[in-house]
C-alpha cells in the first residue's frame, strides 16, 4: 500500500522563489527579445539578399532563422514555466533588444557582418542569464542557455568564417 504522506510530494514540483524566477525570467525576456529581433533581421536579409552569393546566403539565413522561430517558442514557454508573463510585442522586444534594426537593404557580405556580431550578442545574452539560473539551481533553465550559447557561437563562427579573405 502507497504510503500517502509522500504520495502528495511525489505530485509537485519543487518551485523556484518568486525573487529566484523574477531574476531568471527578467534575463530570459531579454534573450527573448534578442532573439525574436534577431529572427526578424535573418528573415529580413534571407528575403533580400543580392549578389553572387545570393543561393549559399539565402539558404544560411532560411535556415537560422527557422532555428530562431522554433527558439523563441521554446525561451517563451520557459518564461511561463517559471510563472511570468512573456514579452511578445514589437514594443517590448525593442525596449529589451541589444539587436540593432537594420531598415536599409546593405550588400550581402554586410549583412554577414551585422548577423555575425548579431550572434554574439544574442550568445552573450544567453551567457549573462547563467548566474541567476545556477544561483537558483535551475537546471532547466541552465540547459536551455547552453543549447542557445551553442547554437549562436556556431552561427557567429559560420557567419564570420565568411568574412575571411
Amino acid at each position: 500500500m502507497p504510503n500517502r504522506k509522500n504520495a502528495g510530494r511525489a505530485g509537485r514540483i519543487q518551485r523556484l522563489s518568486a525573487r529566484q524566477s523574477a531574476a531568471i525570467t527578467g534575463k530570459l525576456n531579454a534573450l527573448l527579445a534578442d532573439s525574436y529581433t534577431l529572427y526578424l533581421k535573418t528573415h529580413n536579409f534571407h528575403w533580400n539578399v543580392q549578389g553572387p552569393l545570393f543561393a549559399s546566403l539565402h539558404l544560411l539565413f532560411e535556415q537560422q532563422y527557422t532555428e530562431l522561430a522554433l527558439a523563441v517558442d521554446t525561451i517563451a514557454e520557459r518564461i511561463r514555466t517559471l510563472g511570468a508573463r512573456a514579452p511578445g510585442s514589437y514594443q517590448e522586444f525593442a525596449g529589451l533588444t541589444q539587436i540593432q534594426e537594420e531598415l536599409g537593404v546593405p550588400r550581402a557580405l554586410e549583412m554577414v557582418r551585422q548577423l555575425a556580431a548579431d550572434q554574439c550578442i544574442v550568445a552573450n545574452t544567453a551567457r549573462a542569464a547563467f548566474p541567476a539560473a545556477e544561483k537558483a539551481a535551475d537546471e532547466a533553465t541552465l540547459d536551455l542557455l547552453t543549447e542557445r550559447l551553442q547554437i549562436h557561437e556556431k552561427n557567429a563562427w559560420m557567419l564570420g568564417s565568411i568574412l575571411e579573405e
